[in-house]
């Protein structure tokens, strides 16, 4: 009975250290395998920002391509909660202003609210912009530019003020 009792001791103690083993040997495959993972999302994340750099290259080709960013006018209060742009008289983007969004244009974001191809030339563009003013009263604003695309990208800056709608042509 003694001797029965000391080798299941012996085997308990055996179990117990194989089984300790075989835990440090699976946290390491955990920590190699985790690292493995973040090395493929970190590939895959870098893949997909080439593949819509390139994605961006072949929709909007450098000599038609232009982009419209938006900004508020420095010191602007007001809440924008809607803006619309018209291109040659087609609708080309609309947006409604999130609390967020807004917050962002206030501490001074910029805004991409249209990329597209257009032909070189002169091109009607029409900004309406609809909000609230700071004593809030609703307010609608509608600005008509004149833009011209010469061969090259064209960027267009749309800045926002509660009574003012401007163009910066680059």
């Amino acid at each position: 009975m003694y001797w029965q009792r000391l080798v299941m001791a012996g085997i308990s103690v055996l179990v117990l250290n194989v089984a300790a083993y075989g835990e440090e040997i699976s946290r390491e495959q955990i920590k190699g395998l985790d690292e493995q993972v973040q090395e493929i999302k970190s590939d895959v994340l870098g893949i997909a920002a080439e593949l819509n750099q390139l994605e961006e290259k072949l929709l909007f080709p450098s000599n038609t391509q232009v982009a419209v960013f938006v900004s508020l006018a420095r010191g602007e209060d007001f809440r924008l909660d809607s803006l619309e742009l018209r291109l040659d008289g087609n609708p080309v983007a609309h947006h409604l202003y999130t609390f967020k969004e807004l917050e962002a244009l206030q501490k001074g974001g910029v805004q991409r609210i249209y990329t597209g191809n257009i032909r070189s030339g002169e091109h009607a563009l029409q900004v309406l912009m609809m909000g609230k003013s700071v004593n809030g009263d609703d307010f609608q604003k509608t600005e008509d530019f004149t833009v011209r695309k010469d061969v090259g990208p064209k960027i267009v800056d749309v800045s926002l003020a509660a009574q003012d709608i401007t163009l910066n042509d680059r």
